[in-house]
């Protein structure tokens, strides 16, 4: 009979839940840490937490029992999940319980901004009566900028229509069409929305790409009196430009949920004018946990009774005999969708994948994940598989489709990847030579062959003598190692031609800028892909 540990406080209805689940027994012992956790965790085949206890590498060290692990929440940083993919274990998340509760507290702080709340109710409590002073702003007829339309950046962008507010976002996997299905308008860039804006709010994951968005650069981009909310992720903002930005009165106001370290209690902008503040309260309601809860355990008895993953975020549905059998064409795939998701410029419409030759026989709807996993990869916080990913994409509005063709091409397989983003399109090609070297062989019309791995440095330029030559020196100057190089003509364009360079490391600012002003260059990109044999935790 499974047994299953609940290591955190739960809501009762999902107690309830797990005493009515046939052949499940459960225990709930809190509070655990060590060497205590290390064993209990081996006791069991399942196990349910929040964010209190932490799963790390060490508590799953000889773990020879534990199957599944469900987070009731989102994020599952407290989660070593790649550990747990290494013993077998299933990771899962419950992504859209706390959707409705964090969105409503984003919304909540925007209002309390405009119409001062915390400071007008603080004058009262201090026997003061101060209307004039606390003259607030309306929320109608503003414009709302938002980042991110996933799960609850959409619902903040419902509210805010249904308040009469204008709304802009920003979200490269979210099509026109979708955007425009909700009344939304779409801005190809983050930059290019906040000179427009009156409030904005930001639903995204930290990365590398999201940390420090909103620094005192962009923040001078703002219209004066803009206010900011973030109930995201702190580190979006940049909490020092934050302070400057209000103490110079160009900010109109800060609604801060979460923050850079956390917990967090002494910051220079607690007790300063215009800002509110909670301590990360966005999924604290009674619904969302009694939802998350409910969710958590469905997972966790779903997988243990019957096999049925869902919402996993480090493993894929695969025994290990398909997975060998198909894992060089899921690297290729997961490769072509990391460049397809950096050489596409935003407002996705459309994949089409085509598959020809020997590899349309493979199972073709995991390629297809694969690849979404790739595309989606730099946009979410959890690393997508193919489990999540092609749901991730739908999500967004973006139309995917595939096709398979037994004809040999040029190639004895190939995957194509087309995307079409409003008025213009890209196209990306691969193959597998051997059973592990990926090769990208086809880049917006012009036909190469590229080793897709590590640092590309892709230019597109006039078919003229000299210019391989040219972008070598320039590099060489600048002392970037060019590793392998490969050149394309164009079949549709005469006298249009493409380079790629694998480079030993990324090239520096000024060296790319050099190659840009060039003559007879065009364009040119950077594009980032994992080293060669390196593949994601689900992949291996």
């Amino acid at each position: 009979m499974p047994k299953v540990i609940v290591l955190d406080t739960l809501a009762q209805e999902g107690l309830d839940l797990l005493d009515q689940a046939p052949g499940i027994e459960y225990e709930v012992r809190t509070g655990l840490k060590g060497e205590e956790l290390r064993s209990a965790l081996n006791e069991f085949d399942g196990a349910i937490c929040r964010s209190g206890v932490k799963i790390t590498a060490e508590s799953l060290e000889g773990n020879t029992n534990l199957k599944v692990i469900a987070r009731a929440g989102v994020g599952t940083d407290n989660i070593d999940s790649k550990a747990a993919a290494r013993h077998g274990i299933v990771v899962m998340n419950t992504p859209t319980g706390n959707t409705i509760s964090t969105a409503e507290h984003a919304f909540c702080l925007m209002m309390a901004l405009s119409r001062n709340v915390p400071a007008a109710h603080q004058s009262l409590v201090e026997g003061r009566w101060d209307r004039k002073k606390y003259m607030g702003t309306q929320l109608a007829d503003k414009t709302l900028g938002v980042v991110g339309l996933g799960r609850i950046g959409m619902e903040v962008a419902k509210r805010a229509l249904a308040f009469e507010m204008r709304v802009i976002a920003y979200d490269p996997f979210v099509s026109p069409e979708r955007a425009a299905e909700l009344g939304i308008e779409l801005s190809e860039t983050v930059p290019g929305m906040l000179p427009h804006v009156d409030y904005l709010t930001v639903h995204t994951p930290l990365t590398p790409e999201t940390k420090d968005m909103i620094n005192a650069e962009s923040i001078k981009t703002l219209k004066s009196g803009a206010r900011l909310i973030n109930c995201a992720r702190g580190g979006i903002y940049n909490e020092e430009a934050l302070v400057e930005g209000l103490k110079s009165g160009h900010l109109g106001g800060v609604a801060l949920d979460v923050y850079a370290e956390e917990p967090c209690t002494d910051s220079p902008l607690f007790g300063m004018e215009n800002v509110v503040a909670t301590p990360h309260l966005g999924a604290s309601t009674e619904e969302a946990q009694t939802q998350v809860a409910v969710e958590a355990v469905q997972l966790v008895v779903n997988y243990l009774t019957t096999g049925e993953i869902r919402h996993a975020v480090n493993v894929a549905p695969l025994d290990p005999k398909t997975l060998e059998s198909i894992r060089g064409y899921l690297d290729v795939a997961y490769r072509l969708g990391l460049v397809a998701a950096q050489v596409h410029s935003g407002g996705v419409k459309s994949v089409k994948l085509t598959y020809r030759g020997e590899v349309s026989s493979k199972n073709t709807k995991l390629l297809t994940a694969s690849f979404c996993a790739g595309f989606l990869a730099k946009a979410l916080e959890d690393e997508p598989n193919i489990i999540n990913s092609e749901m991730l994409l739908l999500d967004r509005g973006v139309d995917l489709s595939t096709e398979t063709s037994t004809e040999l091409g040029s190639f004895a397989s190939s995957i194509t990847a087309t995307i079409e983003e409003g008025g213009k399109s890209h196209q990306v090609g691969g193959t597998l030579f051997g059973s592990n070297m990926p090769r990208l062989i086809l880049l917006d019309g012009q036909r190469l062959e590229a080793y897709l791995d590590g640092t590309l440095f892709v230019f597109a330029h006039n078919d003229v003598p000299g210019i391989i030559g040219k972008v070598g020196t320039i590099f060489g100057n600048h002392q970037v190692n060019i590793a392998q190089m490969a050149v394309g003509r164009s079949s549709t364009t005469p006298g249009s031609a493409v380079g790629v360079l694998n480079l030993d490391g990324l090239p520096g600012e000024e060296a790319v800028k050099e190659v840009m002003t060039s003559d007879n260059i065009t364009s040119c990109k950077v594009i980032e892909l994992p080293a060669a044999g390196e593949m994601p935790s689900w992949m291996r």
